[in-house]
């Protein structure tokens, strides 16, 4: 069952860009969160919007905000796209697709990828907005503009 706006969100642990054990609890309950889940490293919409978040980066920080990205991507793949883009942010493998199943990402362009979904979280853990498009650089405007609202 997906995930709704005013549900907490799921405890998950994953592996992290460097390989390292990631454990929501460190940062989902603490402090306003976007978790957004993509498709694929290296596609075309998938790199535009994780170098649109990488660009707004020091305003998501700055808003308290801390970015996660998912895919089912290994993390090697992952270290590669952060290395080659300059990711700032947090990229977690959820090669075991554990973590889609947690939150009920729906598949897109007829079930053949993972959707492309975007979650904002207040400093409760609360999820205060899910975006869902397949039209990647729109979510960092959406996730900036529900984290103002609840930051103000």
């Amino acid at each position: 069952m997906a995930l709704k706006v005013g549900d907490k969100v799921p405890v998950f642990e994953s592996k992290d860009t460097k390989g390292a054990h990631f454990d929501s609890q460190e940062i989902i309950g603490k402090k306003p969160a976007v978790i957004y889940f993509y498709p694929k490293d290296n596609t075309s919409i998938c790199t535009a919007q994780a170098c649109s978040f990488r660009d707004q980066y020091q305003d998501f920080k700055d808003l308290g905000a801390e970015v996660i990205g998912v895919s089912n991507d290994s993390v090697a793949s992952h270290q590669e796209f952060a290395k080659e883009h300059a990711l700032p942010f947090i990229l977690l493998s959820d090669e075991n697709k554990k973590i889609k199943t947690l939150f009920g990402i729906p598949p897109a362009l007829f079930g053949l990828l993972p959707g492309r979904v975007t979650y904002v979280v207040d400093k409760n853990g609360i999820i205060v907005l899910i975006f869902n498009s397949m039209l990647g650089g729109k979510h960092i405007s959406e996730a900036l503009i529900a984290l103002k609202k609840i930051v103000s």
